[in-house]
């Protein structure tokens, strides 16, 4: 096993344990979701809402073309 794969594995444990806890303890503005959701204006009409909702969509359009299509992206 690689050391990247060691390391990436750290990390999804990291934030499956996060996640957990946020979804555990209840409180609002824990969870990864909400964090995005802040940070990228999507529930309100923050500063340059529209232009962080473009970066959000534009980075999740690219991720699922990575995904889907690993040879083009």
């Amino acid at each position: 096993m690689s050391g990247y794969t060691v390391g990436w594995l750290v990390w999804l444990a990291a934030l499956v344990a996060l996640e957990g806890s946020a979804l555990v303890n209840k409180k609002p503005g824990d969870t990864l979701s909400e964090h995005v959701w802040k940070w990228f204006a999507v529930k309100s009409r923050g500063r340059f809402a529209g232009f962080r909702r473009a970066v959000l969509l534009m980075g999740l359009a690219w991720l699922a073309g990575h995904f889907l299509f690993p040879d083009r992206f």
